[in-house]
């Protein structure tokens, strides 16, 4: 991750968690549209695990976080965290079944990287899940133009699924799918978005992808 996203993070990290709150509509959206590709009773590892908003509902209990004061907060929510960065991961080859990223490409010095060292923990024919923002989407558009009105997105740098999915497909991912939610403006949402199949109209979008065996 960036250092100055790391040093947002970790000052902000109560005001980033209280977010979640604020939305709970857009949250269980997301949630849902992850666990629609979600593998059951697999070892997993979340990348970037913040909070441990996303790694709880997933069943995840492992994460990896820079930012000590969000570390603290999910190891609250009984998360194992160890203080690294994305591109340097602290596990052996091949330790883990499952491995997700969420709405954390975007804040990272160096995406490719990190999903290289993603798939060098991950097991062969394991599964790796990426939640993101799509930067083609309504929403990812709006996103971007407003980035440097947020405390949290000013250090962003959105990308298309296209290029997550030509980054997995350059790895030899297989089996590769997407799903979206989020079809409307945060503040205009009064119940749960639907997950649907595909990309290109949802603000956020479910990757899941198998690593070659």
């Amino acid at each position: 991750m960036d250092d100055k996203a790391i040093l947002v993070f970790d000052e902000l990290a109560e005001k980033y968690d209280a977010w979640f709150d604020r939305y709970p509509l857009v949250y269980e959206s997301e949630i849902l549209a992850l666990k629609k590709f979600l593998a059951p009773q697999v070892r997993g590892l979340e990348i970037g695990v913040g909070t441990g908003r996303f790694a709880v509902p997933l069943g995840i209990d492992v994460g990896v976080e820079p930012a000590e004061s969000m570390a603290k907060l999910a190891r609250r929510r009984g998360i194992k965290v160890f203080r690294a960065v994305a591109e340097a991961l602290p596990f052996r080859r091949d330790s883990f079944g499952l491995v997700v990223m969420v709405t954390v490409i975007c804040f990272l010095r160096d995406p490719f990287l990190s999903l290289v060292e993603a798939t060098r923990v991950l097991k062969p024919g394991g599964q790796i899940i990426i939640g993101m923002i799509d930067k083609d989407s309504p929403l990812g558009r709006s996103y971007e133009a407003h980035k440097h009105e947020s405390e949290f997105y000013r250090q962003a740098r959105f990308y298309s699924v296209s290029q997550a999915v030509g980054w997995l497909e350059k790895l030899a991912y297989k089996a590769v799918e997407t799903c979206q939610t989020i079809f409307k403006d945060l503040q205009g949402i009064t119940s749960l978005e639907p997950v649907r199949r595909g990309r290109g109209e949802g603000g956020f979008v479910a990757i899941s992808a198998r690593k070659s065996a």
